[in-house]
C-alpha cells in the first residue's frame, strides 16, 4: 500500500494500528520525509504522559491507604486490604522504575507528590460515600476535599517505605 503523508494523517484517525505500522516501515526504511511527524510527535509525548500518569496513580493509591491506616482504621476496617494494596502498588512502582529509571526523578518532585495527593483525596472523599458510618463518626457528615490536608503529608520516601503496620508488631 503506497501512502503519502496526507493519507497517513487521515489514516491516523481511521485505523491507528495501520498508521503505526506504516510509519514504522517508513522510519525503518529511512524515508523520514514521508512520515506523519505531527502525529508521531504527539504520540511520543502521550506515551511519556501515560507512564507518568500511571506512576502518579499508583502513588495516590499508596497515599490514600496510608492515610486511611493512620486515621480511620477500625475493627470493621482492619486495614488488611490497604496493606496489601500499598505493597502491590509499591511493587508496581519498582517495576516502572526498573523499566523507566528516569521516572524516579519525576516521582520525587514535589509537583508529582502534590498531584498524587490530590488524587488520593478525591478517592478518600469517594470512599466515605461508601463508609457513611465512619464519615459520621469522624466528620459528622460526608467529608469534602477541604476536610483533608491541602498539602501532601507524605514524602517520596514515606510513599515507598513507610509501614505503619510495623508499629503494632
Amino acid at each position: 500500500m503506497e501512502l503519502k503523508t496526507q493519507n497517513l494523517k487521515e489514516l491516523y484517525e481511521k485505523d491507528f494500528y495501520l498508521w503505526v505500522m506504516e510509519n514504522l516501515k517508513l522510519l525503518k526504511n529511512r524515508e523520514y520525509d514521508l512520515a506523519d511527524w505531527e502525529n508521531l510527535l504527539e504520540e511520543i509525548e502521550d506515551m511519556a504522559k501515560r507512564e507518568l500518569k500511571s506512576l502518579i496513580s499508583l502513588m495516590a493509591v499508596i497515599m490514600e491507604h496510608l492515610y486511611k491506616w493512620e486515621n480511620f482504621r477500625e475493627e470493621v476496617y482492619a486495614g488488611g486490604s490497604w496493606k496489601k494494596s500499598i505493597i502491590n502498588a509499591r511493587n508496581e512502582i519498582k517495576k516502572l522504575f526498573k523499566d523507566t529509571p528516569s521516572l524516579r526523578q519525576k516521582a520525587e518532585q514535589k509537583e508529582s507528590l502534590e498531584k498524587a495527593w490530590q488524587y488520593a483525596v478525591i478517592n478518600l472523599v469517594g470512599w466515605f460515600e461508601e463508609a457513611e458510618d465512619l464519615a459520621k463518626k469522624y466528620f459528622g457528615r460526608l467529608p469534602t476535599e477541604e476536610d483533608f490536608p491541602q498539602k501532601c503529608p507524605y514524602t517520596f520516601e514515606q510513599v515507598m517505605e513507610y509501614r505503619p503496620w510495623m508499629k503494632e508488631s
